[in-house]
């Protein structure tokens, strides 16, 4: 998660309908299996961490960013957030990597570090932003390296040592959308200043959003058309 998207919306991140909406379909892409221990790796706020805290049985949560000035600790009622620049060998059973294998050079080292991190049968989330070709001044706003397709991920997890156990595309409600902006400015060849795209909108069409993107949470398991997102689900042998 990145920090930059959180300054922009500061306590209003949590009603904001693509984070009420991405919250939603982690948990749904999650399932019913229980989480106890969650493993947040460039968790920024924690906001998706968080939410885990607060919406199902997961006791603890260990966030992990190099952008955090000292280490600290926090609650969440009773139950306990760890805040690290680094973090050593975690008895996590579930590993967030919500949008941050797109911010390395070298996605598969960064991601087969944490595998080494934790215990065998963690679960692990990945999600990045989806198909170069929506490349925009919001991806190096964001310092971005690269945009991925479904394949691309779920090979990076494989060769991260990863057992691939689902994954598809989300925000494919608001994809045509978002694909028709960016190709109309390429066409244009509108220049724009690294900026993000990510705004406050008025009450009816933040709801509006929220509700096209609940309407695919159905189908976002098969989902491996188009979207915004993707969405990997993996598991260490």
């Amino acid at each position: 998660m990145d920090v930059k998207e959180t300054d922009i919306l500061g306590d209003d991140i949590g009603s904001h309908w693509y984070y009420a909406s991405k919250a939603k379909a982690m948990r749904t892409m999650l399932g019913t299996a229980v989480t106890t221990r969650v493993l947040d790796v460039g968790a920024g706020s924690g906001f998706f961490s968080r939410h885990l805290l607060e919406h199902t049985d997961a006791c603890e949560a260990w966030c992990v960013d190099t952008s955090y000035p000292r280490d600290s600790d926090s609650n969440l009622g009773n139950k306990s957030i760890h805040y690290r620049r680094e973090v050593g060998p975690v008895s996590a059973d579930l590993v967030l990597l919500m949008d941050v294998l797109e911010h390395v050079d070298d996605d598969v080292a960064l991601l087969k570090e944490y595998v080494e991190k934790v215990p065998k049968g963690a679960r692990f989330l990945l999600t990045v932003p989806a198909f170069q070709f929506l490349w925009s001044p919001h991806d190096e706003f964001l310092e971005h390296k690269r945009r991925y397709v479904l394949p691309q991920v779920e090979s990076v997890a494989s060769a991260a040592g990863l057992d691939v156990r689902n994954a598809g595309y989300y925000f494919g409600a608001v994809f045509p959308i978002a694909a028709t902006i960016r190709l109309i400015q390429r066409y244009r060849r509108q220049t724009a200043p690294a900026q993000s795209q990510l705004t406050r909108h008025h009450w009816l069409v933040n709801k509006a959003l929220a509700a096209a993107c609940a309407a695919e949470l159905p189908l976002m398991r098969t989902n491996r058309v188009a979207g915004l997102s993707v969405f990997c689900l993996a598991q260490k042998p």
